[in-house]
């Protein structure tokens, strides 16, 4: 595969695909539909060729291209990937297909045009490709304007496809949650591009690049970075390692910079909050991992302490929140920060099961909360509400639809045997192995998340079945097509999660090292197998 630039054409494919759907005439919509889900599952079958192709163990960076961009500032058309990288190029090829399904009909919003179901799958593609780019950069320039780029085509998603409804408050309150998306994540975004800047001085002064010129290289700033030669005081590089984490706290999002969550996932169809949710913040989380840590291991051991903190807060705070809310889609949003929160608790552990287990979050996460969010998205199709309270009974109306839910559920909750338990599993060991009092804090939402979501489903799915239901229809065939595979796979990783953990422990191992991280030691040095038995071994 290393003849032909697969992470080139993984990206492009998406970007094709939109500017194909894109040309088609306005009358064609079913063929739009078709066309964009053909260049989605084309784009999975790349990066499983290249899930096949990677070899976990070698190189750290797999399948590297290198061209010249911009040589007068050292910027480069560079990408590669980790086995980090890797496993959330999976997760975003392989649910966009599923979105792009369980969105067939989301385009149809009062009042639009007739090319709209063409501009809705050509955002969609289009802020996968742009993903898939900023999850596959090596250069620090070429991350950061895909990194700002796709926050377009979000907010056209969030502001311009919500629920259909003629109701002219509502629809100025979709465009507000548009406008605080874009705002928030905007102002993050200009933070960066100043601790970019600065850290590309820092490059020009040690004569990093060639030719005099500094270098946006990834690979060559962290060597120097690690290696003492990027000349700069603490300071300095305190305020570098601030900037970037500040623009990445805003799009995972880390409390308190959470806010426009909720409203951006109520406002958008079901389909693009998902994308956004379990996509787009995962670039925040993955950019404190290949940034953060790597360009500044001593402003990330220094700040660490703080980050946990803020992590802990969101933890609970999040899963407080949930429990209060009468919306379930509101509801689901904030579970996210809750979780958001264990995987940047992960992040800034500074351990190896730890990290490790905050990788495998960032993949499990995006599948719970895709199976919960298009489920409940899918009842409120159904019924025209929100509000927790209209429902009751509807398991014994649409009993497929209530199990499903009732088991992406459970996986949001953590219970053992569904994928995400092995994951804050790993991440609690992790931080207690370093932050006792976080990990233990961190543990109470283990509790709260089973309040949360047993009360949700009890409130819903169980009891008489409330007025207005009665005719409520369980999972038609497309959808079941979209929650079979997410169901399936919370199971089988929740059960057997080695294939991802293959990927994830080499690369986790490596970024440990390149800073020179190491785990601490047990608190109770191991006995030797023949202590006070006067030298005999003990029988077992």
């Amino acid at each position: 595969m290393s003849a032909v630039p697969w992470l080139t054409v993984l990206w492009l494919l998406p970007l094709v695909g939109a500017a194909v759907v894109l040309l088609l005439p306005a009358a064609q919509r079913l063929v739009a539909r078709w066309v964009g889900l053909v260049f989605a599952v084309a784009t999975l079958g790349v990066a499983l060729g290249i899930a096949v192709a990677f070899r976990p163990g070698g190189e750290q960076f797999q399948f590297v291209e290198s061209h010249t961009w911009i040589p007068a500032f050292g910027a480069g058309y560079t990408l590669g990937v980790d086995g980090i990288a890797l496993v959330l190029v999976l997760l975003t090829a392989g649910l966009v297909p599923l979105l792009i399904i369980a969105g067939w009909h989301d385009d149809r919003e009062v009042g639009s045009g007739k090319r709209v179901a063409h501009t809705y799958i050509a955002l969609t593609l289009l802020v996968e490709a742009m993903v898939l780019v900023s999850f596959l950069a090596l250069d620090i320039l070429l991350f950061y304007v895909f990194f700002e780029a796709m926050l377009i085509p979000m907010y056209f998603l969030i502001g311009g496809f919500g629920p259909r409804t003629d109701n002219a408050h509502v629809r100025q309150q979709r465009s507000r949650a548009a406008v605080k998306f874009l705002l928030y994540n905007l102002f993050g975004g200009l933070i960066m591009l100043a601790a970019v800047i600065g850290l590309y001085v820092l490059t020009v002064r040690e004569n990093l690049g060639a030719d005099g010129a500094g270098t946006f290289d990834l690979r060559l700033v962290v060597e120097a970075a690690n290696s003492g030669q990027l000349g700069a005081g603490p300071a300095v590089l305190n305020a570098l390692f601030l900037g970037f984490l500040f623009a990445f706290a805003v799009k995972a999002p880390l409390w308190p910079l959470h806010t426009w969550l909720p409203d951006a996932a109520v406002a958008a169809t079901p389909s693009s909050a998902v994308l956004m949710m379990a996509v787009v913040d995962k670039v925040g989380t993955f950019g404190m991992l290949r940034y953060c840590l790597l360009l500044f291991p001593a402003a990330t051991d220094t700040y660490a302490p703080l980050v946990i903190v803020l992590a802990v807060i969101g933890i609970l705070y999040g899963a407080l929140l949930a429990i209060g809310q009468t919306d379930v889609m509101r509801l689901i949003a904030y579970t996210s920060i809750s979780h958001f929160g264990f995987i940047v608790l992960g992040i800034f552990a500074m351990t190896s099961q730890a990290q490790t287990g905050a990788t495998l979050y960032m993949v499990n996460h995006g599948l719970s909360t895709a199976a919960l969010f298009l489920i409940a998205g899918f009842l409120v199709s159904r019924r025209g509400s929100r509000v927790i309270a209209d429902y009751g009974g509807v398991q014994k109306v649409a009993p497929v639809l209530a199990g499903t839910f009732f088991i992406a559920g459970l996986a949001t909750l953590s219970l053992p045997g569904l994928a995400p338990f092995v994951s804050e599993f790993m991440v609690l060991i992790g931080t207690f192995s370093r932050y006792q009092v976080a990990a233990v804090l961190a543990t109470g939402a283990l509790v709260l998340a089973a309040i949360y979501v047993l009360w949700l489903y009890q409130r819903m799915m169980t009891g008489p079945v409330t007025k207005g239901n009665e005719g409520l229809r369980d999972l038609v065939p497309r959808e079941l097509v979209v929650v079979v595979p997410l169901v399936g796979a919370l199971i089988f990783f929740g059960v057997y999660p080695k294939p991802v953990l293959d990927f994830i422990d080499p690369a986790v191992n490596q970024t440990l090292t390149t800073i020179g991280s190491v785990d601490p030691p047990p608190p109770v040095p191991a006995q030797p197998e023949a202590a006070n038995t006067g030298g005999v071994p003990h029988e077992r």
